[in-house]
């Protein structure tokens, strides 16, 4: 029976039947366990379209001639290079398979190599299955009726929002007329439509939308307020390793977007985490902060490979010296060669006159990046920097810093991030100082591009050429 042999659930068993798989072999098990393994898949109705050959030697000396009896019926397909695993994407495109079936084994595949066949399965829309794994692509509904793209990162805390604002007024500068469907762990029960060109949105009115017990600082009330842009405001509840959501209402809003007077819909992911939905076309941001396995191992790399534009953020001490932004460009380079690549940096851009103003900052930057902020605002804007604090993400902290620093304070220019509002904005109204919110604008210093503008036009316009013909 195969549930001895390969000890699967009989569901996965289930869903095996019938499919067209490419089986992964090597050479440290003897020809009939590979063979055994096989026609036990066979006895299954699984078609096996091709054997893939990873390498070792220890048990097979002739792999042509002592697989012979197996690749009567399929194609045997050598690797030639076991860091990259290309010929696999071509073996999927050439068998039209549907299941990568791994009967390898250490040492010949180790977990990064693992890792970067299951990225390139993912990436085909496949299914990777191995004796006690299963992954399968990230559920993506086509819902949408508009063209977009997805906004999609390698981790948290590495600017998603602030770069989701930036093409936002990108594309509302060039009459794209965006609406932005994002998706946060702070969320609406049901779909919310925030429209900033008919709502005032400021600090007095999140305050009053935090205490009717909802979250102010969600990312579709921080684009809606930064970007002057219509947005369509969702909830998600966990994340899975390959981008997939738990539990999230975005389907829902995505077809709420559909209905609404706009023309092109942005799907703002969260985390590492995908809105559940197809796009005509991808955006992925990665982090000079993040460790380089981040962005290159596990499923950072399959992120990487989904991307039609690769935004990097942070490329600047101390989150990453000149040597890592290399690396890191390197790296993206060698994973995705026909992607845009910007290297970019952010500075902090008021959304009101701070000039000759006292001013506290909150934000929910690393600590390490004071300097950043405080330095280019003190001298770009003319004002006095009197208090600052990181501790946005932490409510008790920040409570404490804020009663000793906003006594000496005109303003409180602040993210819309975290605690922002609920406690921050709350705490600078109660004592009657001003509050300006603060967006993080991006500035390209290196990639493959010269600006940000030009490479995300090209992008929506690909999504729009796409859409286009997918609909004759």
């Amino acid at each position: 029976m195969l549930t001895e042999i390969l000890h699967l659930d009989e569901t996965i068993i289930s869903f095996l039947n019938n499919k067209k798989a490419i089986c992964l072999v090597d050479g440290e098990h003897y020809p009939p366990v590979i063979k055994g393994a096989v026609k036990s898949l066979e006895e299954k109705d699984i078609e096996i379209e091709a054997l893939f050959f990873l390498g070792g030697t220890e048990k097979i000396e002739d792999i042509e001639g002592e697989l012979s009896d197996i690749t009567e019926n399929c194609e045997l397909v050598m690797n030639p290079d076991q860091s990259d695993f290309k010929k696999l994407e071509e073996a999927i495109i050439n068998h039209n398979a549907e299941i990568i079936i791994d009967l390898s084994d250490e040492p010949v595949v180790d977990y990064q190599s693992r890792f970067r066949i299951a990225s390139i399965t993912l990436k085909n829309g496949l299914t990777y299955l191995g004796a006690d794994f299963f992954f399968t692509p990230p559920q993506a509904k086509d819902v949408l009726t508009k063209p977009s793209i997805s906004i999609i990162g390698t981790g948290k805390r590495i600017g998603k929002t602030a770069m989701g604002v930036t093409i936002s007024r990108i594309l509302k500068k060039n009459d794209f007329e965006p609406v932005v469907v994002c998706m946060g762990r702070g969320g609406p029960a049901e779909p919310e439509i925030v429209n900033a060109d008919e709502m005032n949105i400021n600090a007095d009115s999140l305050i009053k939308v935090a205490e009717q017990g909802h979250h102010a600082a969600s990312d579709y009330w921080e684009d809606a307020l930064l970007g002057q842009i219509k947005t369509v405001g969702c909830r998600r509840c966990g994340g899975g390793m390959a981008g997939n959501p738990f539990y999230s209402n975005v389907i829902q809003g995505a077809k709420i977007a559909n209905q609404l007077d706009k023309k092109f819909i942005i799907m703002e992911g969260s985390g590492s985490t995908f809105p559940p939905i197809a796009t005509n076309k991808t955006i992925t941001l990665s982090g000079g902060s993040q460790p380089l396995w981040k962005i290159f191992d596990y499923f950072g790399r399959y992120r990487i490979m989904l991307a039609d534009l690769v935004i990097v953020t942070m490329c600047e001490k101390p989150m990453a010296d000149k040597n890592k932004v290399e690396a890191i460009k390197k790296g993206i380079r060698e994973i995705n060669p026909d992607a845009e690549l910007a290297l970019t940096v952010f500075r902090s851009e008021p959304m009101g006159n701070i000039s000759g103003k006292r001013v506290f900052i909150a934000t929910a930057a690393k600590a390490d990046t004071k300097d950043l902020i405080v330095a280019p605002l003190e001298n770009n804007y003319d004002c006095e920097i009197v208090g600052y604090t990181n501790s946005l993400s932490n409510r008790e902290k920040l409570r404490k810093e804020l009663d000793a620093g906003l006594t000496n304070a005109d303003v409180l220019l602040t993210e819309i991030k975290a605690a922002s509002i609920d406690t921050a904005a709350r705490k600078a109204k109660e004592m009657g100082v001003e509050i300006i919110f603060m967006h993080n604008r991006a500035q390209v210093i290196g990639g493959t591009v010269d600006s940000l503008e030009a490479p995300i036009l090209s992008v929506c316009n690909q999504a729009i050429e796409l859409m286009d013909s997918n609909s004759r």
